[in-house]
Order: structure tokens, then sequence, then C-alpha cells
């Protein structure tokens, strides 16, 4: 059963809802109902929030606290995060249809003690497909790589697919490595302003399709997220030599580079990043430290 998960950055509970979310045991038997299937995380307004759906997950299992009496852990995996918010409301009605005739002033208490709820497979559909809006854009599929040249026959079925279809189709959607790439790419691409993280170079092609390539700090075959604190913009050449291990980061963010390794005639490129990449403005979006860490652990092993 599909379930919706309230999350706040403030909470003081020990999130980390790309891996896991944690819960009072007093949301243990509904938090139970989801085990193995999808969950929506929201953002309630309260605390700060931005008062929307905000990214999706399956839920794997969920652990007990073994440091706190009274709370679990939810595990989490293929944590998707939407192209953008996505209120509460959809059009005349709400997502949540529970919400339809709850009058506006008292929607906020009757979610209250309500963080963790379960919802329809059509209200789930309706959301998760509203949050990738973007991404499944016909208008978009050039500039996020989802044209004829860059996907396969099934992916290229549910690019082309009506709204309601995609939405029937949804759950194949969200496991699609090509789509999944396609969001990652353009957030990453976004929070670093089109810019190689670690050359500095911009370059847009006259089709307006931007040259840099998203790359995963922690891989995905090794169990990555497709966050943009797991990613970073990089020139191909950039790109082929992290994902080699050529390169890689400190802790500060600065570029390590493997000069004994590394082609002579590249190193210029990185002469003016060694201190600190070219990061997004936004610090929430800089990579991840453990991330960065695990990439680093194979760069020093080489």
């Amino acid at each position: 059963m599909k379930a919706i998960f309230d999350t706040r950055g403030e909470s003081g509970y020990d999130d980390h809802i790309v891996e896991h979310y944690h819960f009072p045991n007093r949301y243990l038997a509904e938090a139970q109902k989801a085990v193995g299937d999808w969950i929506v995380y929201r953002e309630p307004r309260r605390g700060g929030g931005r008062s929307g759906y905000v990214a999706v997950a399956r839920l794997l299992r969920i652990d007990p606290d073994l440091a706190q009496e009274g709370f679990s852990y939810a595990r989490v995996s293929e944590y998707f995060q939407f192209d953008l918010v996505v209120p509460l409301r959809r059009g005349v009605g709400f997502f949540e249809r529970q919400l339809d005739f709850v009058p506006n002033t008292l929607i906020g208490s009757r979610l209250q003690g309500k963080s963790i709820r379960t919802i329809s497979d059509e209200e789930f559909r309706e959301i998760v497909r509203a949050g990738l809006d973007r991404t499944l854009d016909p208008e978009n599929v050039f500039r996020v790589e989802l044209d004829d040249a860059h996907v396969d026959p099934d992916t290229k079925s549910l690019i082309q697919a009506p709204i309601e279809e995609q939405e029937r189709r949804i759950e194949q959607i969200l496991v699609n490595r090509k789509i999944r790439d396609a969001s990652f790419r353009e957030k990453v691409i976004a929070a670093y302003e089109s810019r190689c993280a670690v050359t500095g170079i911009r370059i847009v092609n006259g089709g307006g399709r931007v040259e840099a390539q998203a790359a995963h700090i922690w891989s995905v075959e090794s169990g990555g997220p497709d966050v943009v604190q797991n990613g970073l913009a990089l020139s191909a050449t950039a790109h082929w030599l992290f994902d080699r291990h050529l390169i890689s980061l400190t802790d500060n963010l600065g570029l390590l580079v493997s000069h004994n390794r590394v082609p002579t005639e590249f190193q210029p490129l990185f002469k003016n990043q060694l201190e600190r990449i070219h990061l997004p403005e936004d610090r929430n979006l800089w990579p991840h430290l453990p991330y960065v860490q695990r990439h680093r652990s194979v760069y020093m092993a080489k």
C-alpha cells in the first residue's frame, strides 16, 4: 500500500530521507502497511517546509531504533526527487481525496498527528506524474536527453504516452534508468549553472543543449542516490577522469589530481580548482561529504 511520509528539515528526528526516515512508534502500524511499496515525501508548511509533495522512494523495511526506545527507522531506496514541489491541491480538489471537503482553515489540523498515512494507487500516480512534469514534458526531451538519439524503444513509449497512460505506468517510469538519469542531469546542471565544476567552463551548443554532463559521485551501481548532493556537473573529459578515479575531491571540495596518471596536457585545466571546485550558489546543494569520501577512498586505493 502506498503512503505519505511528512518530513521537515528541523523536525529533530534522525532523518536522512534519501536512506532512512525516523519516526515515533505511534505511526508504526501505518508505516508497516507500506513496506515493499512506494512512499511520497511531503513537506508541511509548519517548520519552514515548502507545503507540498517533494519526492518518492521505495520503503524496504522498518527497523527499531536501538538507541532510542519507542522509535523506528524506515529504510528506503530508489529515492527520486520531484522536478518541482507539488501542492496539495489539484485543480478544484486535492490529490489526497480525504481533504476534498475540509475547509481551508482546517487543512493543517486535519493532517496533524497523521505524519504517516496511506493513500490510494490513484492518488499516488497523480502526485508522482505531477512531480515529474518537467522531465516528461515532450518539449524538454532534447534538452534532458530523452530524444530519439538517447533512448531505447521502451523508454520512448513511456515518454510519448499520453499523461493518463503515464500515470498508469508510473512505477515503470520511476525505475527507468534513462528517465532517472535525465531528471538527475537536469537538476545537477541547473545547480551548477551549466558550468563544469572542475574546469569552470560553460558551453552551450547551437541547439541550446548544455555540453556539461552530470556525474554521480557515489556511483549508482554501488548504491549511490540520484540527488544533486551526489552529483557534479562536469565536461566530458573531466567526467571520464572522475569516473575512473583519476581525479577526486578533498573534504574541503578542492580537487585531487593523480598527476602521474592524468595526461600532462589535461593538467592545466585543473590548476584553478585545486583549492575549491566551482560549486552551486546554494550550499545545501554542495556535494554530501560521505559521498565524496566514498569516491576518494577508491581514488586513494589506486
